[in-house]
């Protein structure tokens, strides 16, 4: 048997965070096993749904490398073939045709609820005769579900054995009176016509897994494995809201996170091996099973997540960070800047966890200080005597200095500051704010070599000393 698996999302907003990991939960668990994952866009709730929605699904995948095997395949699309199947339920003693009115299900469903019975449909129209139709009442479909008075066993490949009193399990509608389908029809229509082996979904979908139980066996057809994940919450152990911060994959993306990120991040939550953190997608796919998710709901950390960002950002390509980098600088058509960020992205990436941290600590590669300083602990680096420290440093010892490495640069430094007799971050107090207008910098010498000769010597010269300094 191929695996096969989908992920099945409505357009009627952002991909939610939750929904990324059900993708990635389902995209791993296809290819752990050689098999296909599929995408479908539930779509049938045509005034919900809109084109920017399914926009920003298609967006929010290909972002995470979740697209799906093939070509997306449109709920709404599918109608004929979802009404097809209710008739042919119909014809074969599977389903009937329901005549209540509005007014008599509202009656009913009070009528069941003080009676404690557990569904809101009696099951009025099930057996009638059709000598009793009433005449200008266009039909509901609705599926037979068992009467036996037994219950139903679903085993799921996350939860277990769950089962549940066949009362409570009502004959849920198929075909609405304007011969439109239902969500929970077309929904098993299509994981039977994509051959879909495996549900992988939230666990707020539970309970309609009996439904659609019912209805593979009443269309004979085989019923998927089921596997209902936990859900996502807050730091706070309540359901994910935005009271809790990001909820859109868009807007991580936003807030400077990478894609390897969120998917090891997503991984995690709920999912194990081990005492593994780091996980790349390789061993994502040859580890995932869904014997190791867990039952429990799990928290979102958001520091833990920005931690983790920081390690994938220091593993990322410089070159392609740099172009990130200089187009929110607007340096991009600079090939100067552009290599300068490249070469100095190294250690910029050593102090940064986000994007947006990244590009703010990179600025100074592409822009010189502006004096005076506005940052009071920054300014602190240049008062003083330390401009003329840095101006006699750089005209003594910098000035001849050939090559220009790091290490000739710190033995310049290091000379200058014992022939002087004083300590190294005399001099290397200014000339940092000189540089780059922040205590909060890479390592002093890399900062120069990337800089070069000529612009260490332009920003040195241009800083403005103290006319109290002693």
């Amino acid at each position: 048997m191929t695996v096969v698996t989908r992920f099945a999302p409505s357009p009627t907003g952002y991909l939610h965070i939750g929904g990324a990991r059900t993708a990635l939960f389902n995209y791993l668990y296809a290819r752990h096993f050689g098999g296909v994952y599929k995408l479908r866009i539930e779509d049938t709730d045509r005034k919900r749904s809109t084109d920017a929605a399914i926009e920003a699904i298609f967006d929010g995948l290909s972002w995470l490398g979740l697209q799906g095997d093939g070509e997306p395949v449109y709920q709404s699309a599918r109608a004929a073939r979802h009404v097809e199947v209710a008739h042919d339920l119909l014809a074969k003693g599977h389903a009937y045709r329901c005549y209540c009115s509005q007014e008599e299900l509202a009656a009913m469903r009070e009528r069941m609820k003080d009676e404690g019975r557990k569904t809101p449909y009696d099951g009025t129209w099930r057996d009638r005769d059709p000598s009793e139709t009433p005449a200008g009442v266009d039909p509901v479909i609705r599926i037979k579900m068992p009467r036996d008075g037994g219950s139903t066993t679903i085993r799921d490949l996350v939860q277990g054995d769950v089962t549940i009193e066949n009362d409570q399990l009502d004959d849920f509608i198929l075909l609405r009176a304007d011969e439109t389908p239902t969500y929970m029809l077309s929904v098993v229509v299509d994981d039977h016509d994509m051959g879909v082996t495996h549900v992988i979904r939230g666990d707020d979908h539970l309970v309609n897994a009996f439904r659609q139980y019912h209805l593979f066996r009443n269309a004979g057809w085989d019923v998927p494995e089921f596997a209902h994940i936990p859900l996502i919450h807050g730091p706070d152990g309540a359901k994910l809201s935005k009271r809790h911060g990001a909820l859109g994959v868009e807007q991580y993306r936003d807030m400077g996170y990478l894609p390897e990120t969120l998917k090891n991040y997503l991984l995690r939550l709920g999912w194990s091996h081990g005492d593994d953190e780091i996980i790349s997608e390789q061993q994502a796919i040859e580890w995932f099973d869904l014997d190791a998710v867990g039952r429990s709901p799990s928290r979102m950390d958001f520091q833990r997540m920005e931690n983790l960002n920081g390690h994938y950002l220091r593993q990322a390509d410089p070159a392609g960070l740099a172009s990130t980098v200089a187009a929110a600088l607007n340096v991009a058509e600079n090939p100067i800047l552009v290599e300068r960020l490249t070469a100095g992205m190294a250690g910029l990436t050593q102090r940064c966890d986000t994007i947006p941290q990244l590009i703010d600590a990179a600025r100074f590669y592409v822009e010189p200080p502006t004096f005076p300083l506005s940052d009071p602990k920054s300014a602190k680096l240049v008062a003083g005597a330390g401009p003329v420290l840095a101006k006699e440093l750089a005209d003594t010892a910098l000035q001849s200095l050939d090559p220009w490495t790091e290490e000739a640069l710190h033995d310049a430094m290091k000379s200058f500051v014992e022939a002087k007799g004083i300590g190294f971050g005399k001099v290397a107090q200014p000339v940092r704010g000189a540089l780059t207008g922040t205590f909060a910098s890479p390592d002093l010498t890399q900062v120069m070599r990337v800089l070069g000769k000529e612009e260490c010597l332009a920003r040195i010269a241009a800083l403005p000393e103290n006319p109290e300094a002693a």
